[in-house]
């Protein structure tokens, strides 16, 4: 039986996001699969489930937890985004025999609020109560935080598909410090499968700073891989097909957990 990967979009995203990679992963023998999370399901011109607003990233994490247990298997999972945090969160549970982290947020205890993380969020966090409110960027914060290195077309397109997100899932992850119930925490000690981190140089949304810390949090585990020139949408911007291939190729390759980080330029 192939081995199976399964893939954890991120904010405001579906399975769609993951396109251009499955059909990379079919075409290398992998079985692709691929879920929309808990409300993300609707047409983009529609106002969301107001249930969504107060969604908790743990409420992610545990219907995929369901969806990846009925597999039969230990996949490959792969996330990006929050997705990548979702990821986090089910390889501590034990659920994955290898994990990919595609410029991935990051888990409490990693300070993520830099200034272009601020920038991107600022008229969200005036509005009161967005902790509890489905939530969206403007098209202008979409080209800057996460579309800053697609072509006009294609950030265009791209944002006419995005959705409405959780409130409190962006909360919880920001501004982790004050959640009571450390929705994001994730126990180091509990991840103990190959982990690949990849961080774009020119992420504006999830900075390359901020992936590096998240890498160090798995240093006995992980092997961190930074790409100069490509930016947050690093799955659907120009060239996106050699960082398929080196993902490909580390899913190959026998991992040495004590090898610490290693980074590639």
């Amino acid at each position: 039986m192939s081995d199976a990967i399964f893939m954890i979009h991120g904010m405001w995203a579906g399975d769609w996001y993951w396109d251009n990679y499955v059909k990379f992963f079919e075409d290398k023998g992998y079985r692709c699969v691929t879920k929309t999370l808990r409300y993300h399901d609707m047409d983009p011109q529609s106002l969301p489930d107001p249930r969504l607003g107060t969604t908790s990233i743990l409420d992610y994490a545990d219907d995929l937890e369901k969806e990846i247990r009925k597999l039969g298997v230990q996949p490959i999972i792969m996330g990006h985004s929050m997705g990548g945090l979702i990821t986090q969160i089910l390889i501590s549970r034990g659920l994955a025999k290898a994990a990919v982290l595609i410029t991935p947020a990051s888990p409490r205890g990693v300070f993520a609020l830099k200034p272009s993380v601020i920038k991107t969020f600022f008229s969200i966090m005036i509005k009161p109560g967005f902790w509890k409110q489905p939530i969206r960027l403007s098209f202008e914060s979409f080209v800057y935080a996460i579309a800053n290195l697609l072509s006009p077309d294609v950030q265009r397109m791209e944002y006419n598909k995005l959705v409405y997100e959780s409130g409190q899932a962006a909360a919880e992850i920001g501004f982790w410090l004050l959640d009571p119930n450390q929705a994001t925490k994730v126990d180091e000690s509990n991840v103990t499968c190959p982990v690949l981190i990849i961080a774009g140089s020119e992420d504006r949304i999830v900075p390359a700073s901020v992936v590096r810390n998240t890498a160090k949090k798995y240093k006995a585990v992980s092997t961190y891989k930074e790409y100069p020139d490509h930016a947050h949408s690093i799955i659907l911007e120009t060239g996106w097909e050699k960082i398929a291939e080196d993902i490909a190729a580390w899913l190959k390759k026998p991992i040495n957990p004590d090898s610490a980080i290693v980074k590639y330029l």
